[in-house]
């Protein structure tokens, strides 16, 4: 661009009015790549209706963190036991007398303290193998990771993490470690090939030349450039520690004291054969939103942080 202009000038043209070729991004600082990230988002009509159901039902987990409502999950409020819909209560009560709108609404914080903190741990844990072993490319540090994710990666997912979850039956961190323990690797491989990708670019080069040790070069060159497919994996960590508790839950490995949607599906197994279909209905639909909402919104922002798309 700045030789174009510089030909211009010399030749005494003006060019303020003349546009930009297309398919190339001005060379302002307005129009950084999350500039244009945020300018596709808000254009993408059902990734931005994603984000709405996903806010409500993080505003409804506050709502239950700081004491709002939801708080009454645990009450035998019911004596009479099953009970239908009511402007008492909304989804109707349990065989124990629960309200299960109560329970359902508790067990959204339950799934987004799940989802956040296997998401955002198994993501530091790929994103600091992955890094390691993308930088050190073909040494025995690169084959020692990619020799451990692939044990992992050989043995079947929920069998894995029942078999953990059972085994660490005494811990109330059973559940968390298990999904750590594995959710990892996906992580690891994809900043693995990204790293190989950024390393041999001419900024890190340039780093290499200008005497810059490895840690930092991996901080502050690096890894900065691998935070798009970050948030990308984050989101779907945080859909997949979802629906991995609720079946976890729903076998007796998971959550053991409270409430989740995968213990509501369990109870509601042996509801549904006597004729009430309340406690799973609300708990499959709750839960069905926040994941179909998660996905969509994790494709949406993977298509604005993708700079083959955004630019």
């Amino acid at each position: 661009m700045n030789g174009l202009h510089t030909t211009a000038a010399a030749s005494g043209r003006d060019t303020r009015c003349e546009k930009e070729p297309e398919g190339m991004i001005p060379d302002t600082p307005e129009d950084s790549l999350w500039s244009l990230a945020r300018k596709k988002f808000l254009k993408d009509i059902p990734g931005l209706v994603a984000f709405v159901v996903v806010l409500s039902y993080f505003v409804i987990a506050l709502g239950v963190w700081f004491g709002l409502w939801g708080l009454e999950w645990d009450e035998l409020l019911n004596d009479d036991g099953y009970g239908g819909v009511s402007s008492t209560y909304w989804f109707g009560t349990n065989f124990n007398g629960q309200d299960i709108f109560s329970r359902v609404i508790y067990s959204t914080k339950t799934a987004f303290e799940v989802g956040a903190i296997v998401a955002v741990a198994s993501i530091i844990l790929g994103a600091l193998f992955g890094c390691i072993s993308g930088y050190y490319s073909g040494s025995w540090i690169d084959e020692l990771v990619i020799w451990f994710y692939g044990c992992l990666d050989s043995i079947p997912f929920y069998l894995f993490v029942a078999a953990v979850s059972f085994a660490m039956a005494d811990s109330p961190y059973a559940m968390y470690v298990a999904m750590i323990a594995v959710m990892w690797t996906s992580t690891c491989k994809v900043i693995r090939g990204q790293v190989i990708r950024l390393k041999h670019m001419e900024f890190v080069e340039a780093a290499h030349a200008l005497g810059v040790s490895d840690p930092v070069i991996l901080c502050r060159h690096i890894l900065p450039n691998t935070i798009p497919i970050l948030l990308i994996e984050l989101s779907l960590a945080f859909v997949t520690a979802i629906k991995t508790e609720a079946i976890l839950s729903f076998l007796g490995l998971g959550i053991r004291d409270g409430i989740s949607w995968g213990i509501m599906l369990s109870e509601a197994s042996a509801e549904v054969v006597a004729g009430h279909y309340h406690n799973f209905i609300a708990a499959s639909l709750f839960m069905f939103g926040l994941v179909m909402a998660f996905n969509q919104f994790a494709d949406a922002m993977q298509d604005a942080l993708d700079p083959r798309k955004v630019t």
